[in-house]
């Protein structure tokens, strides 16, 4: 049986990750209003990406005998400055899930739940992932300023990424 305490903490999880999932959606949505179908691409992905990782913790409790107890998301911001304020963004809410995920581990940790710690493992390694590509993309951003032909590029670029990236 999962203690309490990490049980909450897993189930909270859920609800961030759904979060996530909507916030990206909603900078898809800013992306495509503003004709940078690339860029909504990726946010797109990145939010089906999120909802995986919620389904992920979700079935993992239930394998576990627990109830899954799904919570209020908030509305995210709908409009963004330019991409590189996305991009911004992005990286620091990466970097939160990352203190999210890492609080989950310690738990379990501490918890002495193995399993969990096991499947915590992927969101860490996973969460590492997420912040260099978020990370990368933001910095080639900052090279190629705002608009003009390096912008239409990296347009370009996102939006080739398939649900296999």
């Amino acid at each position: 049986m999962m203690s309490k305490k990490l049980y909450e903490v897993l189930n909270d999880q859920i609800k961030y990750e759904l979060d996530s999932a909507y916030i990206y959606l909603s900078m898809a949505a800013d992306c495509e209003a503003k004709n940078l179908n690339g860029f909504a691409n990726w946010f797109k992905h990145q939010s089906q990406e999120e909802v995986k990782h919620a389904m992920k913790i979700y079935q993992f409790l239930l394998d576990r005998g627990e109830e899954v107890k799904l919570q209020q998301i908030d509305q995210p911001p709908n409009s963004f400055k330019n991409p590189v304020a996305l991009f911004e963004q992005a990286l620091k809410h990466e970097q939160k899930v990352t203190g999210l995920i890492n609080k989950c581990y310690e738990t379990a940790v501490s918890e002495k739940d193995y399993p969990a710690q096991i499947m915590l493992h992927w969101f860490i390694e996973e969460q590492v992932e997420e912040e260099q590509q978020a990370s990368e993309i933001l910095e080639q951003l900052k090279l190629a300023g705002d608009s003009g032909a390096a912008l239409i590029m990296m347009d370009k670029q996102l939006g080739v990424r398939s649900d296999s990236d």
